[in-house]
């Protein structure tokens, strides 16, 4: 490991214990900075009402920490709007933001457009299918940002059970995202969760950034931070476990390909020749192959859209 990597670990990387609500109340009213808190959302019924309940209660109605809570949905089938809504969610249609560019699948499509229809100077990124949630999800990543001027970029790092194994959830990021970093970019190397869906960032850092509109927006969004912003204004924070929805391998595949792409683009911004990735599926007594596509679009950055740059001048 670097050994800059190193002093950044021992600087820029924090427990949630290390600031308590009230030194973080505090330092929110002396900066007059507002906090948005946005959950992408696509067939979360089961969970979103949870998540949005624990932040209203917790950080909205006890204590004024988050100023807005935000679910995009980006095309449930089921009553994820409904439940979100009924928790006290504003819920907005990811095809209703911005309907000049035609929305497509995809996380990182959700994400960027959330930016559109919320307000804070601080936005705060959270999945919507975690289960035992935790509002230090929220207070822990936000709070480096109200209390360190210098820092731009906060993500949570956690244990990740798979089922009943400690320690054995982000397959993804160990077999895809951590030898990219360590590989291509070691100067973020000490990210205990990369492709983390927990993070917050400072409105005037989101947006600069380009968003790819799949899988690799978290990837894409560490390594672009690190060349806009530097190092030092990266922290990490341990919020504990996460517990949420695991994908079968064929689906881990996918966004593992669409990681590996964004790579690429950012080691040459190139161009794939064929954004393409064969799996295989048992069908009978032979395999099927399933051809999927790659995500290979991105939004440029948000500050560059017209209707975003109108909204500030208002």
């Amino acid at each position: 490991m670097l050994e800059e990597v190193e002093r950044w670990l021992t600087d820029r990387s924090w427990s949630v214990a290390d600031r308590p609500l009230h030194r973080i109340l505090a330092a929110k009213r002396a900066t007059g900075q507002t906090v948005s808190v946005v959950l992408p959302a696509l067939d979360e019924e089961a969970t979103v009402g949870d998540i949005v309940s624990a932040i209203r209660h917790d950080l909205v109605l006890q204590v004024p920490l988050v100023d807005e809570v935000v679910v995009v949905d980006s095309g449930s089938t089921d009553r994820t709007a409904e439940v979100a809504a009924a928790a006290g969610a504003r819920v907005v249609h990811r095809d209703a933001i911005l309907p000049r560019i035609p929305a497509v699948p995809g996380k990182g499509e959700v994400l960027w457009r959330s930016l559109l229809v919320t307000r804070g100077d601080i936005v705060c990124f959270v999945d919507a299918d975690l289960r035992e949630f935790s509002s230090d999800f929220v207070s822990g990543i936000v709070g480096p940002l109200l209390t360190e001027p210098d820092v731009q970029l906060v993500k949570a790092m956690y244990d990740r059970p798979l089922g009943s194994a400690a320690g054995q959830g982000g397959r993804v990021t160990e077999l895809m995202a951590r030898p990219l970093l360590n590989m291509h970019w070691p100067r973020l190397a000490g990210f205990v969760q990369p492709l983390g869906g927990e993070y917050a960032a400072r409105r005037s850092l989101l947006e600069q950034l380009p968003f790819p509109v799949g899988y690799g927006v978290e990837l894409g969004m560490l390594v672009d931070a690190l060349h806009l912003a530097g190092l030092d204004a990266l922290a990490q924070v341990d919020v504990g476990v996460r517990i949420h929805r695991h994908q079968d391998g064929q689906a881990l595949g996918r966004m593992a390909a669409a990681i590996y792409r964004t790579a690429q683009l950012r080691l040459a911004r190139g161009h794939l020749i064929r954004p393409s990735l064969t799996q295989f599926e048992r069908t009978g007594d032979t395999f099927e192959p399933r051809t999927y596509s790659v995500d290979t679009e991105e939004r440029p950055p948000m500050a560059e859209i017209a209707e975003y740059r109108a909204r500030r001048v208002a």
